[in-house]
């Protein structure tokens, strides 16, 4: 197959790129800042010549937005919206007015669209966030930058290209400078405990069971619209770390307080939000369709994540 990704030179692009390329797919990265011979330039917000890639392709995944990972300032917040919203309709007008459309737009949205909770998981029928009490009120502006993406793609007049939807948890692999790397380094260092008392959930998903699924998305015209991307185990904070801090053999953790998480973020130019907000999703669709996961509980996939990197990292 042609596959074309939006976006693909972030950390998840990338280990989809690997593995794609890997299965003998071609795959074409759209970028701001091409570098190598399979990447195109776009800007996320206009067509151009890029549009030319999506014609006659098999498979769009835009994983095009600004990173979360930084201070949630009012213009932060907004780039975050219009990165998402702007690419994901530019995306949709490609497809469009392509004389052979796709047969298949895989969209990346977020789980962090389900409510912030403690209590039972949210799968694609779950409740939707942004009315929450006791939350920051900016938590809801991450909600509507969900909404606002998923419907760009919805109402987007593409009716010869499916579409799907990909509210995914944190994808863990392990490439440098990514979430787990980033977690790894906390636990190595003995600061990976709880924080805030650790009660919230944490959802995930292997990268190598985001590939799949993906592959198996693909594969499958029936599945249409919302589907979450997330292992079926997810776990509050001070377990999803314990184990982690088992798979590195670190005995001691310190704990933190909200007031030591919001110093630790603002130091690290992140947010609070993405270490205090309960995401507890699970999938629905995926395993009623029939999809399997190779990694099911965390214990195994901190094993294998922590394996990996310690055999090369890509392996």
């Amino acid at each position: 197959m042609k596959i074309v990704i939006p976006g693909g030179s972030g950390q998840v692009g990338t280990v989809v790129e690997r593995a794609f390329t890997a299965a003998g797919h071609s795959v074409v990265v759209l970028s701001r800042n091409p570098r190598r011979p399979n990447e195109v330039r776009w800007d996320g917000r206009t067509l151009g010549a890029w549009a030319g890639e999506v014609d006659g392709c098999d498979v769009v995944l835009n994983l095009a937005g600004r990173s979360v990972s930084c201070r949630y300032t009012p213009a932060n917040l907004r780039e975050m919206m219009d990165s998402r919203v702007l690419s994901a309709r530019v995306v949709g007008e490609a497809i469009a007015r392509a004389e052979r459309p796709p047969r298949v737009w895989l969209q990346a949205s977020t789980a962090t669209i389900y409510q912030h909770t403690f209590g039972a998981p949210n799968d694609e029928d779950g409740v939707i966030g942004g009315a929450e009490s006791g939350v920051p009120a900016y938590w809801a502006y991450s909600v509507e930058i969900a909404k606002n993406w998923e419907r760009e793609q919805a109402e987007a007049d593409t009716p010869h290209t499916r579409k799907v939807a990909l509210r995914s948890a944190m994808v863990m692999s392990p490439a440098r400078a990514g979430i787990f790397d980033y977690l790894s380094w906390l636990a190595r260092l003995g600061l990976g405990g709880p924080v805030a008392g650790g009660r919230q959930y944490v959802s995930w998903i292997h990268d190598h069971d985001f590939v799949a699924a993906l592959d198996f998305l693909t594969a499958h015209p029936d599945l249409t619209g919302p589907i979450n991307l997330a292992a079926p185990n997810p776990l509050p904070q001070r377990d999803f770390m314990r184990t982690l801090r088992h798979a590195w053999g670190t005995p001691i953790a310190l704990p933190a307080t909200r007031t030591m998480a919001a110093i630790g973020a603002f130091a690290l130019r992140s947010d609070t939000e993405l270490l205090l907000k309960s995401r507890r999703v699970i999938p629905g669709r995926l395993p009623d369709a029939g999809f399997r996961f190779a990694h099911t509980h965390w214990d195994d996939a901190a094993r294998d994540l922590v394996r990996r990197v310690r055999a090369g990292r890509d392996r």
